[in-house]
């Protein structure tokens, strides 16, 4: 993975310790990645639900909310991104109570940078060779232009439109699948990881919010297919 290539990725680091936070977090943008860093689990997990990360680094012992419990909720929003545990424990216990949960990896303190940098390189990689959805960021919709890591979508000479995580991710699904219909079970299933009454009426007002973000160009149509689903479609 390049520079280029890493320049994109986005990491959450979750440490307590102020100085080995910053050594880390300052080694990694040396290495082209953007972080966001933060000292306690809980509000990292605040944010994990506004913000787009592509892998996030994990303190287990942490103020407000662990390390294990903040690993936990963020595989039930997302179970697909690359988790590394940062542990002064080197228990077994430990270590499989953190991959059952759904880590990646554990690197035991003192760690060295260069196994860090190494090891975040790697699991990016097989994280975006494995889903290529992951590979692509930034779309044209029409004379729109839409950015997923900024949460943004932009018009000419209009001010930009800041999405929240949801739209986001629902209007990429749609960018990346254009012009096929998508089954409503599939994109819900997709986008929140189950299909169910409520969520299935959240889906409608998440649509129409779409529509009414793009409603600047004609060209543009995000089209019910009745008792199917929806397409996005651009003429």
């Amino acid at each position: 993975m390049n520079i280029e290539e890493q320049s994109g990725a986005r990491i959450m680091l979750v440490e307590d310790d102020t100085n080995l936070s910053y050594v880390t977090h300052d080694n990694l943008e040396k290495h082209g990645f953007k972080v966001k860093a933060f000292e306690d689990g809980q509000a990292a997990l605040e944010a994990f639900g506004k913000e787009v990360f592509d892998l996030c680094i994990l303190d287990v012992m942490l103020p407000k909310l662990d390390g294990f419990a903040l690993a936990k909720a963020i595989r039930e929003q997302n179970d697909q991104i690359p988790i590394i545990f940062l542990t002064a424990k080197s228990l077994k216990e430990d270590k499989i109570a953190g991959l059952t949960l759904g880590a990646d990896d554990y690197i035991t303190k003192p760690f060295s940078i260069e196994e860090l940098i190494l090891k975040t390189e790697v699991f990016l990689r097989r994280s975006r060779s494995g889903h290529p959805a992951l590979k692509k960021n930034l779309f044209k919709i029409g004379k729109y232009s839409f950015d997923f890591h900024e949460l943004s979508l932009m018009f000419p000479n209009e001010e930009n439109i800041k999405l929240t995580v949801k739209e986001a991710e629902l209007l990429r699904y749609f960018c990346l699948n254009m012009n096929t219909i998508l089954k409503r079970e599939d994109i819900l299933k997709t986008i929140w990881g189950e299909d169910d009454y409520f969520i299935g009426r959240s889906l409608d007002v998440f649509i129409s919010r779409l529509r009414k973000y793009l409603n600047k160009d004609s060209s543009i149509r995000i089209e019910n297919i009745h008792s199917l689903g929806f397409r996005m479609e651009v003429n």
